[in-house]
């Protein structure tokens, strides 16, 4: 994929496929208003390419002439656009022909279709904005949840890119000791490799750690969770299941072995985007159908980030009921016990599987009792204090993850070596600013900008 900045205009339909009250193409570059002017004819005769007014009233017409859609024109002029070049808006009715027509007459006049995120890799190459506000971009597009959306927009508005670039500045302050020390051996400097040198690094690292922490939560926003409910038939499971969808989704029989393959569905928890399934009752049994969704219940559990181990308070536990948790506990996924229908008689002493789960609730799907404190226990151990990590800046992307990680193991081998020659001390600073670079795109390859750009949709 390859970038023309220098001279090329660029346009797009920036507004969803489908029909809208309103419609938008996007030109940007240096030909935008002339290209603009050749296609709008303004309602009140006015020049659009020589005035000050930055929103007009009119027609674009075709090549004949003939009015293709009544529209608003909106200017902005570089450097003050997304892109920092001049860019126009043509807001016109969201009707797929109008629109589309629009495109291909200032297609005419000279303009080049956009490719996917060329406007955003724009607006990063002219310096408008770092590469983690770029990608915030696409993160606030795709949010799924208010807590996605607050944690994007958090890294869209400079966070991030404000806590990187003070982590930079650190250790380019060390760097410049560092190469001091190299540079002039002989002179008579004081010091420069001292405790307070390395009492900045402790401080990177503290800060560095914290960021690679915070990716995990960035992630679960952005991608997900995936919850499977598990158990023995007929302990309310499927009930369970529609209780915290708020929607019988599942059928629910007094039956043994209702739910013979697994039942998915998307739910938010705590601003938490969750995918919750629903399986077979895990039994011995001959029926070749429910031996499929038995085994079918196994892999959504394999794949599942966190598991719902229901039981059924009022019978009393079987062998089955131990192997069965000893076989989710294999997993090593984190496990929470789920005794149900408390609102019947217990059976005095009921005894729970002995091993270590990660939480124990006890509800009635009959009643609702105890669902939610059940939710916030899910939402405790998918994300810990959410709502403190969405008050700090935080990674949200893989490659931002694996960067920050190399970023850090340079410091932590510097502090490890604090009696290392001051050549090794600068080459490690430099390897360390190198990978935040990565983060920020100082020192991203134009093949790694072409995968990240390359996924924003045309138009963006």
């Amino acid at each position: 994929m390859s970038y023309l900045y220098s001279d090329d205009t660029i346009a797009a339909i920036s507004t969803p496929p489908g029909e809208g009250g309103v419609g938008i193409v996007r030109l940007s570059g240096p030909a935008s208003l002339s290209i603009a002017a050749k296609v709008f004819v303004s309602s009140r005769a006015k020049n659009i390419s020589k005035g000050s007014q930055r929103v007009y009233h009119g027609h674009v017409l075709d090549e004949e002439g003939n009015p293709l859609d009544e529209v608003l024109l909106h200017i902005m002029r570089a450097p003050h656009s997304y892109t920092a070049e001049d860019v126009v808006e043509i807001n016109g009715h969201g009707g797929r022909a109008s629109l589309q027509a629009i495109l291909e007459c200032v297609l005419a006049q000279g303009a080049r279709l956009a490719q996917p995120g060329e406007f955003t890799r724009r607006a990063f190459v002219n310096g408008r904005i770092d590469l983690t506000r770029a990608e915030a971009v696409m993160d606030l597009i795709h949010a799924k949840t208010r807590a996605a959306l607050r944690m994007a927009e958090s890294a869209s508005s400079g966070r991030l890119a404000g806590q990187l670039q003070a982590l930079a500045n650190l250790l380019k302050e060390c760097l410049a000791l560092a190469e001091a020390a190299v540079d002039f051996p002989e002179e008579d400097l004081p010091e420069l490799i001292t405790p307070a040198f390395f009492a900045r690094l402790e401080k990177a690292k503290e800060e560095m750690a914290a960021l690679v922490k915070s990716t995990d939560t960035g992630l679960l926003l952005q991608e997900g969770a995936s919850i499977a409910i598990v158990g023995r038939p007929n302990v309310g499971k499927s009930s369970i299941f529609n209780l915290l969808l708020r929607d019988a989704r599942a059928i629910v029989s007094p039956e043994p072995g209702t739910t013979r393959d697994q039942i998915e569905e998307t739910l938010t928890l705590g601003g938490i985007p969750v995918r919750l399934c629903d399986t077979a009752g895990l039994r011995k049994t001959e029926h070749a159908v429910e031996s499929q969704g038995i085994e079918r219940s196994r892999q959504a559990a394999r794949r599942a980030a966190l598991l719902l181990f229901v039981a059924d308070a009022s019978s009393e536990a079987e062998e089955e009921e131990s192997l069965l948790a000893e076989e989710m506990r294999q997993l090593e996924v984190p496990v929470v016990f789920v005794l149900n229908k408390i609102d019947l008689p217990a059976v005095a002493e009921r005894k729970i599987p002995d091993i270590p789960f990660a939480a124990l609730c006890h509800v009635s799907a009959m009643t609702g009792e105890g669902m939610e404190e059940l939710e916030k226990t899910l939402v405790s151990l998918l994300a810990g204090d959410l709502e403190g990590a969405l008050d700090s800046p935080a990674l949200f992307r893989s490659h931002q993850k694996d960067s920050m990680q190399r970023a850090l193991k340079c410091v932590q081998a510097l502090l490890e070596n604090r009696d290392a020659s001051p050549e090794i001390l600068a080459l490690e600073l430099r390897d360390a600013l190198s990978a935040l670079g990565s983060i920020t795109g100082e020192t991203t390859s134009e093949e790694v900008l072409d995968i990240i750009f390359g996924s924003f949709c045309i138009g963006k």
